[in-house]
């Protein structure tokens, strides 16, 4: 028995009779594991035999305010017995039970601040929350939301401290030792478990380097290079899982196979909740790559694999597609849930494969072609973190030119000069008229690798855009660039402007495919799940090392962590791991994970937050006189303009949430929680980075609120831009294609021919094949839905997250703040004649940012708005 069982074992009986005698009644509310885990039809009555026989849940209430003197910690009342297991009955939808439980308390007992619970069932039941009815006192609320395992399995009870925040030097001594065995607990460190491989009682976070993403042991083609711990690909670290090494590569960790791919390890409480579809999701993903894979490749390798017309991609979306008659099929669907059969598989008896008509072309199937919408895109798309705006011209690289040849642009004041409506290229500079999509200098080094590969063909691309006077943006000029070979030893460049007709003109629809494959690539790697997903991992885990449920900064947090480590770990298992879905339909290949860990060099903190960023993009000025004392370059930018709105409301949120825990500085450097969980995230989560002289150094109120506002926006309002729109726009893969497979044709071959004659044709036979897309559509057609328990920002998952009237007040006022903001996008959007880049051409509203705080209908699906409160998909 370990040191906290020591404690927590049973824990002991202290009865004062000094007091008052009264009796104090409560409610517990929670799920068993029968009503959450349909195959274990067993666990119900084991359970129900464990209650005939005496072996229920007990409850022993501690005391804030009397200490037992053999143990240091708050005095444990009386064991109570969870009342009418067998007999109350689950709410049908939720499958939640309310039980009824009776404490006896006395006076000199004082206020109770945790509970223990034992659990001597036989399996495991997720608490959701107790509520007590103290005599003089009022209710005592517990916001438990967690996996209660049996003291058999666990060898230890569990502690669930009430919802009352304290900063460790407020914390009451009775409850100061808990407080620190709890978090010595999450962190593993009774009993050596740092070390070993992680069970799926454990409740132990820890961190490691993403060396699970390879398999050596199956092909040496699916070796990957770890991520993390070293300067050539350094990288966020992701959650222990312990799994020992392959037997090929020792410092790769094994993989699980599929069929166990909902087994990979995180903390139990940290997997999908009940009402997220958990298994709508999984088995979705699995489907992909169960039935999907080999059934489209069946279908599509005995033909040209190819699309020949754009009608046969509409096709896609109004006839679907037919797959052949395979008692596979029959068998699969039978175990995927309902939900997954409406939404992801027509199983109308026809065995079709069909999708929902993305949103650019419900209303214009063409006007993803034009040079407005391909532009707008870049400021109301799905990757609208990229542009820059143009300082200096030509543009430059970075890269060495030794090792990439002469990187300055090739393009010239003549290919742009009569697109500036009379301005020069100096004056179009001077008045901020020009901008960039650079996707130069971070393919280039991997262009010849990727090029090597049997399907991409790419190029590194620069897109110079000019800022016309009526707010939208005109791309003047596009290059493609080539690094130098063994067999050509210097670089190429072409570069192609807006035409219309002809050989130019099929030149120019294709240059601009290309910069779509790029941003596209970007979009997924890097600004998605680098910058969301990946960096935002260590704080989770951080979080629930050092900082106590009680810490304030943990409640505050904590909704914004929801079901990130959950999804992260599906995606290492099933998507971005090598031969995956990602590097099956994004052009970079086998290359694309360890391409995000050079983009991490790059990475800093305190540049993610919203200002920052537009600050260093060259899209946002100081200016006094505006509001926010800022103003953007292009005030028509939909992404920046509600961005900002949110930015700020969450600032304000959180300044007024902190200053009730915070008065002064001395409070932040005195926070021993704080700083070491501040500490870890810098040394070891971001360890990579531990040098770095930009973060923060935590010791003012004003650089906690920095921090904390920066984290919420990159777990809620970051991510939801980048990610809810990706079927609304990739849905339609000419919109927004992933791979591009041949090089510009050259003047004089068939091919160069063939794009003249039929540029369609030429572009379907550049763009990613039917089998590439659609398994890349049904990937984000999962991916861009939202869940039916969905909590958006300025909601909580319960009201009595707190017991502090001030911060329920404060929270309201958010909540408020974030519906003024919903009617100001939707009155931006209503004035789409004046403000053309809120839906353009394609008639697209940007909603990404609607924050959806006033949807309560909990419907879910593919709305293309609402910013959920985590990282969860």
């Amino acid at each position: 028995m370990d040191k906290l069982a020591e404690v927590f074992h049973f824990g002991p009986h202290h009865k004062s009779t000094s007091g008052e005698q009264k009796k104090t009644k409560g409610f517990v509310v929670l799920q068993k594991k029968n009503v959450l885990d349909l195959s274990d039809f067993s666990a119900d009555i084991l359970d129900d035999l464990s209650e005939l026989i005496g072996k229920g849940v007990s409850f022993q209430l501690i005391s804030t305010s009397q200490i037992d003197s053999s143990s240091g910690s708050g005095k444990f009342g009386e064991k109570a017995l969870l009342q009418n297991w067998i007999s109350t009955p689950e709410r049908l939808v939720t499958g939640q039970t309310t039980y009824s439980i009776e404490f006896d308390w006395d006076s000199d007992f004082g206020p109770p601040g945790a509970v223990f619970i034992t659990n001597s069932h036989h399996d495991e039941f997720f608490l959701n929350s107790l509520t007590l009815e103290v005599p003089d006192l009022g209710n005592v609320h517990f916001d438990c939301n967690s996996w209660v395992y049996p003291a058999s399995t666990s060898n230890r009870g569990r502690i669930f401290f009430s919802n009352r925040s304290y900063l460790p030097a407020n914390c009451p001594p009775a409850l100061i030792k808990l407080r620190n065995e709890e978090l010595i607990s999450l962190r593993g460190e009774f009993n050596g478990m740092a070390e070993t491989e992680r069970k799926e009682c454990d409740r132990v976070y820890d961190y490691d380097f993403y060396n699970d993403l390879g398999d050596p042991d199956k092909s040496v083609e699916l070796s990957r290079p770890v991520l993390g711990g070293s300067q050539q690909f350094p990288y966020p670290r992701r959650g222990r899982t312990g799994r020992p090494p392959t037997k090929t590569d020792p410092a790769t960790e094994s993989r699980l196979s599929l069929d166990k791919s909902l087994d990979i390890y995180v903390p139990r409480d940290e997997r999908f909740g009940h009402l997220k579809m958990s298994d709508f999701l999984a088995h979705a993903l699995k489907s992909i790559v169960q039935f999907l894979v080999p059934e489209l490749k069946s279908l599509f390798d005995p033909t040209p694999n190819e699309f020949d017309s754009f009608e046969d991609i509409m096709k896609l979306y109004s006839d679907g597609i037919k797959l052949p008659d395979n008692p596979i099929l029959d068998a699969i669907t039978s175990l995927i849930p309902l939900e997954l059969i409406k939404e992801f598989l027509t199983t109308d008896g026809e065995n079709l494969l069909k999708y929902p008509l993305p949103q650019v072309i419900a209303t214009d199937e063409f006007a993803w072609r034009t040079d407005e919408e391909f532009a707008r895109q870049m400021l109301a798309g799905v990757d609208p973190v990229v542009i820059q705006r143009l300082q200096s011209f030509p543009p430059r690289s970075k890269l060495d030119p030794e090792i990439y040849g002469c990187q300055i642009s090739s393009i010239n004041a003549s290919h742009i000069q009569k697109y500036l409506d009379g301005l020069t290229v100096e004056q179009s500079l001077e008045h901020d008229r020009l901008f960039i999509l650079d996707h130069h200098d971070v393919f280039m080094p991997y262009v010849n690798r990727i090029n090597a590969l049997p399907t991409p063909k790419i190029y590194a691309s620069r897109t110079i855009l000019f800022l016309k006077s009526d707010g939208t943006l005109r791309p003047v000029a596009i290059e493609l660039s080539l690094p130098p070979t063994d067999q050509r030893r210097q670089s190429v460049q072409q570069v192609f402007t807006p035409a219309e007709e002809g050989a130019q003109g099929a030149l120019w629809q294709l240059a601009k495919c290309y910069v779509a494959v790029n941003d596209s690539g970007y979009h997924q790697l890097i600004s998605h799940w680098l910058k969301t997903h990946a960096v935002i991992e260590p704080f989770v885990i951080a979080t629930n090392r050092q900082l106590s449920v009680m810490h304030p900064v943990y409640k505050l947090l904590s909704p914004h962590f929801r079901d990130t480590m959950n999804i992260n770990a599906l995606a290492r298992q099933i998507l971005i791991n090598g031969g995956g879905i990602l590097e099956a339909t994004v052009f970079p290949g086998k290359y694309s994970m360890e391409m995000s860990a050079v983009a991490y060099k790059d990475w800093r903190f305190d540049e993610q937050g919203l200002p920052a960023d537009l600050l260093k993009r060259g899209m946002l000025v100081v200016d006094s006189s505006m509001p926010y004392g800022l103003k953007l370059i292009i005030e028509d930018y939909p992404y920046a303009v509600d961005g900002l709105e949110i930015w700020f409301a969450v600032v304000s949120w959180v300044k007024e949430y902190l200053s009730l825990y915070y008065q002064n500085d001395d409070a932040v450097k005195s926070d021993a929680e704080l700083q070491a969980w501040w500490t870890e995230i810098r040394n070891v989560g971001h360890g990579d980075k531990k040098d770095e002289t930009w973060w923060y150094s935590m010791e003012s109120v004003e650089e906690v609120e920095k921090a904390i506002t920066t984290i919420i926006w990159i777990a809620s309002a970051l991510h939801a831009a980048l990610n809810y729109g990706q079927y609304p726009y990739a849905g339609y893969m000419p919109d927004r294609p992933t791979v591009s497979r041949r090089l510009i044709p050259e003047e004089g071959s068939h091919e160069f021919s063939e794009l003249v004659e039929n540029p369609d044709l030429g572009i379907l036979r550049t763009l990613s094949n039917q089998f590439q897309t659609t398994l890349g559509i049904a990937l984000i057609e999962i991916l861009s839905r939202h869940t039916t328990d969905e909590v958006y920002l300025g909601q909580r998952a319960t009201s009595e997250w707190s017991d502090d009237k001030r911060v329920i007040e404060a929270f309201e006022r958010f909540g408020t703040k974030l519906k003024e903001i919903e009617k100001n996008i939707t009155e931006r959007n209503q004035n789409a004649n004046k403000l053309k880049n809120r839906s353009g051409p394609a008639n697209v509203p940007y909603t990404l940012l609607y924050p959806s705080t006033s949807d309560l209908t909990h419907k879910g699906g593919l709305t293309g708005k609402g910013i959920p409160n985590s990282t969860a998909i």
